[in-house]
Order: C-alpha cells, then structure tokens, then sequence
C-alpha cells in the first residue's frame, strides 16, 4: 500500500485551503488466454489465469496534516494496475492502492457536478474516492463440456477517474472573529502557546492561525484566529472572504471588540454590528451559532463605560479584557469552555454526502 501526503506542515509556513486533484484508480489486469504444454500430455486444457485487480485511490483524513499544500503543485494521483493472468492458472498480482492523507475537516466535491462526495471528518475517515478495475477472466473461467479448448478471455476493466475538488475547513472549537487590529492575534498568542503575527497595523493575520487553550482539571479546546473582516467581506472585499468557511466548522464565535478605537475607526457599536452584517450575509447557520462578545484594550480607557456602552447597545453581556495585560482572560476562558462543553455534548448535524459506489464511473475527465 503506498501512503502519500504525510508530511506536516505548520500553518504558518503556507496556508493552501483549496485545490482541484485528477485521481484515477489502477486498471484491471487482462486474462490470459493459455494452454497447458507438458510431455506426455499432448491436449492439455486451457490454464490461462485471471488478470488482477486495479488498485482504489482512498482519501484518509490524517492527524498531522494540516494544509492542501502539497497538493498545490501535484495534480494527478494515481493508483497501481492489475497485471496481467499468466499461465499455470496464476493470477496476476493486484495493483497497489494509493492513500492520499488530507487535512481532517477536508470536504471532498466532484469538480464537474458540485456534488459533495466526503466529508472527511473526524481524523481517521477513509472513503474509496475511486475504484480500480476488475482482472479479466483467463481462457480456464471459460471451458465448458461443449467448449473444452476456448481461446477466449477478458481484458481488464478500467479504473475509476474523477477531477476532485478539495476544500479545507478548519476544525475548532472556537473563532475568533472581529475588525483587523482588534486584538485577536494577541488574545490567542495570551491564551496559547501559539505565535501568530502581531503588529499596529491592519491585516498582520493573513493566515488562519490555531491554538490549543489548555484550562485546570486537563480542560482543553481549540481556537482559531481568522484574518479580520471588513464590511463587504461575504462579496470578497479584504482577506475574510476566503476564510470565512472556516468560522463555519467552529462551535462557538468570540467576537473581538476594539473599545479604543483609533481616530476615523468605526465606533465600537459599529464594529460589532459590521461583523454581524457580514456573518449573517455568508450563512444564516454561521451567524446562529453561540456568540462570546469581549470589549478588548480596556487597559487604554479610563473606565469600563465602553464596554457597558457596548452590553446596552446591542442588547447582551460584553466581557471586559485586556489581552495585553491578561484582565478578564480567566474569567472569559472559563465562559467558553461551558458553552463549548455544552456544544459537544449535542450531536452533529449529518451532511449529505453522494454515495460513492465502487463501480460507478466517470469517464468525462481529462487526465491531460
């Protein structure tokens, strides 16, 4: 069995979410179509032994893989051929079966319909993406009372061929979601040990970045930093538009609140009502999931009016911190792990998947 796609890559080395693969199965081997020759045995019957099967392309997530980074400059995988029967009645040997390791999270569409084949979630998911062909039967599957000397026999069937379409989600358990410099980059490098990009000036987080926030009582969970939205980010304006996918694997939204904001900036009320606007506008689903609201940078304000500012209007608890200093962080941690604890405790909604037959094929692709 050969295994590709297995090596690791950190997400902020090159961040690949998206990529368009050929894949085909290995063909069937053909029969053979033989005679048995020994001395002393001048009529020997048919021998001729069946062709081997071709090999599965298997798509696996893997824990450890992290990107579709090596799936951005190879775009063909293939799987091994049956060989041919041989005489002696032997089988040809099968063909080899390709496993191609993804990122856990990755969902698996055929590029020419749209057509969501696999969601390869959790880590450890396998699916036959595409099947290898049937050996064809030697001249020996044929001899009959009537036909004791056939000459015939199959030849091999083809493997299965597909361009696939993979897209990447990232799996966390919280998003951090807000304006650019609002402080998110911050707030995960103080809760992990993660070691995003962090500067005064807009867009310092092009990539999403994870970190696992480790709590007492060996309580842990996942978060994600995602590059800040702007206004228009569901129409592809700024960098949010390519990751907002991602906010849609996460279970709980903490929503990162700018209440010092600079000269000309919007005003913290407009901030969170920007975001919103933006989450709403990309998936109705996305915008219904449970919401964390933090006021950030109290350090720079005389009081915390801003952030009850905030909580009046917009109608909902704010949590005061400073990422900077570490204010309110404890408290915060502790109010998304009981939401995210109570969210894992709920089952997942099913995805409609195709099925994926193992002989069903597509011959309108172009390995070219």
């Amino acid at each position: 069995m050969i295994r590709t796609g297995s090596s690791s890559f950190c997400l902020d080395t090159m961040f690949v979410d998206e990529a368009e693969i050929y894949v085909r199965a290995g063909n069937g081997g053909h029969g053979c179509a033989s005679f048995r020759r020994e001395r002393y045995v001048p009529r020997g019957g048919p021998d001729g032994g069946d062709g081997g099967s071709g090999g599965n392309v298997v798509l696996r997530a893997a824990h450890g893989v992290d990107t579709l980074l090596d799936f951005a400059g190879r775009h063909h995988w293939i799987a091994g051929n049956g060989q041919p029967g041989q005489s002696k009645s032997m089988t040809g040997r099968s063909g080899q079966d390709l496993v191609v390791d993804l990122p856990p999270g990755t969902l698996v569409y055929d590029r020419d319909n749209g057509v969501l084949l696999k969601d390869l979630t959790p880590a450890g998911t396998e699916a036959v993406i595409a099947a290898g062909g049937r050996g064809g039967r030697g001249n020996k599957r044929f001899a009959t009372s009537t036909n004791q000397t056939p000459k015939e026999a199959e030849p091999g069937a083809p493997g299965e061929e597909r361009w696939l379409r993979l897209e990447l989600k990232l799996i966390a358990d919280v998003g951090l979601v807000g304006l650019p410099n609002a402080g998110k980059s911050t707030l995960l490098s103080r809760l992990s040990k993660a070691r995003p990009k962090i500067a005064d000036y807009p867009f310092t987080t092009l990539q999403p970045q994870l970190g696992i926030v480790e709590l007492a009582d060996y309580r842990r969970y996942v978060m994600a930093d995602l590059p800040g939205l702007i206004e228009g980010a569901h129409t592809g304006a700024g960098l949010g538009d390519a990751f907002l996918r991602h906010i849609e694997r996460t279970r709980v939204i903490l929503h990162v609140v700018d209440v010092n904001p600079a000269d000309g900036a919007p005003s913290p009320q407009q901030a969170y009502e920007t975001i919103r606007q933006e989450l709403q506008a990309y998936s109705r689903a996305l915008a219904a999931k449970p919401e964390i609201v933090v006021a950030n940078k109290i350090d720079l304000i005389p009081d915390q009016a801003p952030a009850r500012q905030l909580a009046e209007a917009i109608g909902q608890d704010v949590l005061a911190i400073s990422a900077v200093q570490g204010t309110g962080l404890r408290g915060m941690s502790e109010r998304v792990w009981s939401i995210v604890r109570d969210c894992r405790e709920q089952p997942a909604e099913p995805r409609i998947e195709l099925p994926v037959s193992p002989h069903r094929r597509n011959m309108n692709t172009d390995p070219a």
